[in-house]
């Protein structure tokens, strides 16, 4: 049987961009996300087998690994948050929960398919954000989870090399389901957009171009790395 690539947020727009790039390329997919009527009709869409789960969840998260399959080409985990709060306003609960959905259940989830991945050499791709580098107000608990991601993936990269890569893709503002309430303002998305070098927000799509490649073979000497999709607004300034 065909390895498979493990895609944890396959419901989300970048897991479902992904997904459908890589089945359009041939690839074969496993695909888990929290949402199960969601997941079932994009699941029948690529003719995919799927698990629902909530990553938060490790033993569910362990029979999702061992329902993919003991060799895993790859896996993508595009699952996160947006929390935009003055450090005034942010709990506690808000650093731990976004640390604890970002960064440890992205390890938890690498940690159990580890052997899988050595099984199949695979491909582990992660997602961080251009806040992790870049500082922008009300982002001191996303940041530095962000931040911790980025961490995460050079540490997973050394420990799992040679059989495994694991890379991390930064990007900025992107139109997804959990960015609607940021863009929900025509001008206000305008105005984000014009920040960017490129001045347009991004798109599932150009996350998942990335993704794609990072997880197939054409990237078989690339691990450890970070890379912007951000139309250069973490290294570009404009006039303004």
């Amino acid at each position: 049987m065909e390895h498979r690539t493990l895609i944890f947020g396959a419901t989300g727009g970048i897991g479902a961009a992904l997904a459908r790039r890589l089945v359009g390329a041939g690839y074969a997919v496993h695909l888990a996300g929290r949402d199960p009527v969601r997941l079932a009709a994009l699941a029948d869409e690529l003719r995919a087998p799927s698990s629902p789960c909530d990553v938060l969840d490790e033993a569910a998260v362990g029979r999702v690994v061992a329902a993919a399959g003991g060799a895993l080409a790859g896996l993508a985990f595009c699952v996160g948050s947006i929390v935009l709060k003055p450090i005034g306003r942010a709990t506690a609960a808000d650093h731990l929960d976004a640390y604890h959905l970002n960064v440890v259940a992205a390890a938890r989830a690498v940690a159990l398919a580890a052997p899988a991945l050595k099984v199949g050499r695979g491909a582990v791709v992660l997602v961080s954000s251009v806040a992790a580098r870049a500082g922008f107000p009300n982002h001191s608990v996303i940041g530095p989870v962000k931040a911790a991601v980025e961490g995460l993936t050079v540490a997973l990269a050394a420990e799992l090399a040679p059989a495994v890569r694991v890379n991390c893709i930064a990007p900025s503002l992107t139109r997804t389901a959990m960015a609607a309430p940021l863009l929900a303002n025509p001008a206000m998305a305008q105005s984000i957009a014009a920040q960017h070098p490129i001045p347009r927000l991004g798109e599932a799509e150009d996350v998942a171009a990335l993704a794609a490649f990072l997880l197939g073979p054409d990237a078989g000497w690339i691990t450890g790395q970070v890379f912007g999709i951000d139309g250069g607004r973490s290294t570009v300034r404009i006039r303004g």
